[in-house]
């Protein structure tokens, strides 16, 4: 406890508890002295002041519109007095004095010098801001002045306390930092909690992870279409160059996010990667396999008008379209269906081949085949 003791003449003295104190903006404190006065002297009037003012006494505290509903007095005027000032701000920082009167003539004393008090706020400084992996980050947290009483630090990540962070020392390095770092930081002084500095963000550079290739469409892709595969990457700074490989082919394919195929056919068929790279490094996706199915046609055919000559090209077609199907079984499953006459428009007689008839030269067989260019 400091002790700051202003001598008058004749027995007149005051007494301050502390003469220096720094407190944290938006908190309180309390100034308190102790004073003598010659016997035969009655205390009529004491008060607290900062400035002079341009009268013959100086102003009260009480009397300025700034700390009006910030002000309590305790004590008497005996032999003492405090006063207790609320919801501190930059501008209460001064120097305070305490003067009393008595009722003698010539009966008043100031206790100068006074009481410095300082006001100040907590700040963190973030060296460095931006970061790579592995390196370290200095957090500080500054105060102008040095706070009363020496209190712990409390360090705050996203708002929320940094497990096991308290320390006595206004610093706290984070070591080897990784993306999991990346956030806002803060500080505060223990005891004052609900006063803490304002907020850095601490981002940590890195290279492209999570590489990873989709593909539109997504479900089956028959020849002819457009298929468009897009790669996406998690990295910071981000992603500044994508090239496309499909594999087993040394030169590449395509750059940029997103590669398209037009028309694609059969000999688009194989896997595809992308590689993602910035200037912290380079990360290659696990392939995609792009499987072209056939495309579906019917061809209708008309034979020639033997009979003969009809029953064996039917024959040879029919043979070849299960050939196509037996091939194409997979792919067409789910395509092919039934093809029903025209009762109206088809006319069926008992085949006689010692007859020849013109009925079965207009015969038409359609065919559905599976075609892969």
């Amino acid at each position: 406890m400091t002790f700051s003791v202003v001598l008058g003449q004749d027995g007149w003295s005051v007494t301050y508890t502390k003469n220096r104190i720094c407190v944290l903006k938006g908190s309180s404190v309390e100034l308190s002295c102790s004073y003598t006065y010659p016997s035969g002297h009655k205390v009529t009037t004491a008060f607290w002041f900062t400035e002079l003012g341009t009268g013959v006494e100086p102003d009260s505290l009480g009397q300025d519109p700034e700390y009006s509903g910030r002000l309590e007095y305790h004590g008497d005027k005996k032999n003492g007095q405090s006063l207790k000032i609320t919801d501190l701000g930059e501008s209460d920082s001064a120097e305070y004095k305490f003067r009393f009167m008595t009722n003698q003539e010539k009966g008043k004393y100031m206790g100068s010098p006074g009481v410095t008090l300082s006001v100040t706020d907590a700040v963190l400084e973030m060296v460095p801001t931006s970061v790579s992996e592995s390196e370290s980050v200095t957090l500080i947290c500054r105060t102008k002045c040095t706070l009363d009483p020496i209190a712990a630090f409390i360090w705050y990540k996203n708002g929320q306390p940094i497990p096991n962070s308290n320390t006595s020392s206004p610093v706290y390095i984070l070591f080897s930092v990784s993306n999991e770092d990346t956030g806002r930081y803060s500080c505060a002084v223990e005891g004052h909690e609900d006063l803490p500095s304002a907020e850095e963000t601490l981002t940590v550079r890195y290279g492209p992870r999570n590489t990873s290739v989709s593909v539109s469409p997504s479900g089956e892709i028959v020849e002819g279409s457009l298929v468009t595969l897009t790669c996406s990457s998690d990295a910071n700074p981000p992603v500044d160059k994508y090239t496309w490989y499909k594999k087993n082919i040394a030169s590449p394919k395509a750059s940029g996010q997103s590669y398209s195929i037009t028309s694609i056919s059969s000999e688009d068929r194989g896997d595809y990667y992308c590689e993602a790279m910035n200037i912290r490094g380079t990360e290659t996706s696990i392939p995609v396999h792009i499987n072209v199915m056939c495309k579906y046609v019917i061809i209708s055919v008309t034979p020639p008008p033997s009979h003969l000559v009809t029953l064996i090209y039917c024959i040879m077609t029919v043979s070849f379209t299960l050939f196509s199907l037996l091939l194409c079984s997979l792919s067409i499953s789910r395509s092919l269906q039934s093809v029903h006459h025209d009762p109206n428009s088809d006319t069926y007689t008992g085949l006689n081949v010692k007859t020849s008839s013109t009925d079965y030269d207009t015969l038409a067989v359609s065919l559905l085949l599976c075609v892969c260019v």
